[in-house]
């Protein structure tokens, strides 16, 4: 045994052989597209926070007064980034997934609503946008709460999913399970694929989210500048997993922000991908909690389908 070999970390997965699974009307792809909803819930001192975020366009923070410029700019989202996201997820049919911080929806209920009323998932995003790599168990357990309880209030219905924005704890899983409800998690980034682990004994369903394929690429040292990048970029994605997805089942998730694609500079290469991705045959735009449920029937783990 090599010094820093044990480990409980998975590096084989699938080992080039997943499961002989294919998506609703034989599609060649399951497309996930998941809109991050966290204006509101960014840390800031007006709203009774530790301190004020520091991450957006720039890397700079005010310390021990209101960001008001920073705030401004979170305000966006909703104000201006949300409209342009909504009408363009009409136009091309597409049914999506909300990542939604609680606090943010406590905050803006009617976001939640007209999400629903378009037919889209709302799943959770802890309660403020903020990691939870170093939360105790009793602090998590209370951010779950909050999360779940705002976002049923504001959408009439209780979230399925589950992402922490960066770095989980290492009770995250544990918690979510104790909490009940949760069909899956996305606090992955290791597959193409949904897979099960298990969490205390008992199987819970993974869907392994990206950072690549995802316009926080447009935030400084991401690499993304025009909206032709944002575009090409997921495209190349698409059609290397829609070729794939011939012989073998894929996911793509691509990961949005309202204040980020939302800005008029950059939702032209939101527009440019979905026109490609809906210009093809055999491709699932699919909301998360339906692939999480169909995968579970697939494997023949509807037993799972409940959530706990």
């Amino acid at each position: 045994m090599f010094p820093g070999t044990q480990t409980d970390r998975d590096f084989r997965g699938y080992g080039g052989n997943p499961p002989a699974i294919r998506w609703p009307n034989d599609a060649r792809l399951a497309v996930s597209v998941v809109v991050n909803i966290e204006e509101g819930a960014e840390l800031t001192l007006g709203q009774g926070d530790e301190r004020n975020e520091s991450v957006y366009e720039v890397q700079e923070e005010i310390v021990g007064i209101r960001d008001l410029c920073m705030e401004s700019h979170f305000e966006y989202g909703t104000r201006a980034g949300w409209p342009r996201i909504r009408e363009l997820l009409k136009s091309y049919d597409v049914r999506a997934t909300l990542n939604a911080n609680g606090r943010a929806l406590a905050i803006s209920p009617w976001l939640a609503q007209e999400a629903i009323a378009d037919g889209h998932e709302v799943a959770a995003h802890g309660w403020r946008w903020e990691r939870h790599a170093h939360m105790d168990e009793a602090q998590e357990r209370e951010a779950i709460a909050l999360t779940v309880k705002a976002i049923t209030e504001a959408a009439g219905t209780p979230p399925r999913g589950w992402h922490t924005r960066s770095a989980t704890s290492p009770n995250t899983r544990r918690l979510l399970k104790e909490h009940g409800g949760f069909l899956y998690d996305s606090n992955a980034y290791n597959d193409d694929l949904p897979y099960l682990v298990d969490v205390g004994g008992s199987d819970h369903l993974v869907l392994p989210y990206a950072f690549d394929t995802n316009d926080m690429r447009f935030q400084r040292g991401g690499g993304f500048v025009f909206a032709e990048d944002f575009a090409r970029y997921c495209i190349d994605a698409f059609d290397q997993l829609y070729e794939e997805g011939a012989s073998v089942p894929r996911m793509l998730s691509v990961g949005l922000h309202l204040r980020i694609i939302g800005r008029p500079g950059r939702i032209g290469g939101l527009e440019r991908f979905l026109a490609h991705v809906a210009a093809k045959p055999g491709v699932w735009f699919a909301r998360r909690d339906e692939i999480a449920l169909h995968w579970l029937k697939a494997i023949g783990r509807s037993d799972l389908a409940a959530g706990n």
